[in-house]
């Protein structure tokens, strides 16, 4: 459902959900030193022996210059080169019925399957982090407090009670527990540096809006003394593939596959979430 996971239930005038996608058939309402000694030759210019191989001053500056220019050379030519388009063909995994609000661990149970682990969005559902504070509302039915999507899944990912999302840092904790030391957090990237990622042949789980544009619609409520301002209009997919217009996505609340969508839009939709990605190595 929409992700706009504030319900009916919290705050009646939005509807209910994860996300607002008019675009949508459904609505869903993140080497040792101790080998070398120093002798003063009959010149009195210094001298190395390094493993009885008499070494002069003038060597070693010629070879760390080497060094130098090899790690410039290096560092200049990028080893990555990233494709004019690529597609993968990620299997999509719908998160409803059982995951109302569970897109961003539905997303990754799909870019996870890819990568040849055995696991499902219930599995990641279980184990992902929760910030287990309450939701308090005003009189009114405004939010007042609640939890922090950058701590944990906030609310009830089922959708028996309200829920919310999940950011970055708690989707990189469980991605290394399911492929130990080789989560890749992308947030705050150049997108085009996402764009190689998927190039080199990972998915990403990318942060949206339902309709993949900007977001219009915002909530805030404080968490401790932290103020959490956030959009309600809020999705989480698997970005699949991408050419010179066009980004291409699986969508766990619609169960479309390869969605195309212009890329400019996309973008400014992502990086109005706060450039959110996360991916394996």
């Amino acid at each position: 459902m929409r992700k706009l996971c504030l319900l009916a239930s919290i705050l009646p005038m939005f509807g209910y959900g994860h996300f607002n996608a008019g675009t949508h058939p459904s609505t869903e309402s993140k080497q040792p030193l101790s080998t070398v000694s120093v002798k003063e030759n009959s010149q009195n210019t210094s001298s190395f022996n390094l493993e009885n191989k008499p070494y002069t001053i003038n060597n070693l500056n010629q070879q760390v210059i080497n060094v130098k220019n090899r790690v410039n050379k290096s560092s200049s030519v990028s080893t990555t080169q990233k494709k004019n388009s690529a597609m993968l063909n990620v299997v999509l995994i719908k998160q409803n019925p059982e995951l109302r609000y569970g897109c961003e661990v539905t997303s990754l149970a799909m870019v996870l399957n890819y990568a040849g682990v055995k696991t499902s969005k219930m599995d990641l559902y279980q184990s992902v982090r929760k910030d287990l504070d309450p939701l308090i509302k005003s009189p009114k039915g405004d939010i007042l407090r609640w939890g922090n999507p950058a701590d944990g899944f906030v609310g009830d990912m089922t959708g028996r009670r309200a829920g919310y999302a999940v950011f970055d840092q708690p989707m990189i904790a469980l991605i290394n527990q399911k492929l130990p030391g080789r989560a890749i957090n992308l947030t705050n990237k150049p997108f085009n540096r996402v764009l190689e990622h998927v190039s080199a042949g990972y998915p990403v789980v990318v942060w949206t809006t339902g309709d993949y544009r900007l977001p219009d619609r915002w909530e805030g409520w404080y968490h401790g003394k932290q103020y959490i301002k956030t959009p309600l209009d809020l999705h989480a997919v698997v970005l699949v593939g991408y050419d010179a217009k066009y980004v291409y996505l699986n969508d766990p609340l619609s169960g479309r596959k390869q969605v195309r969508v212009g890329k400019q839009q996309f973008i400014s939709s992502w990086i109005a979430l706060k450039s959110r990605a996360v991916s394996y190595k």
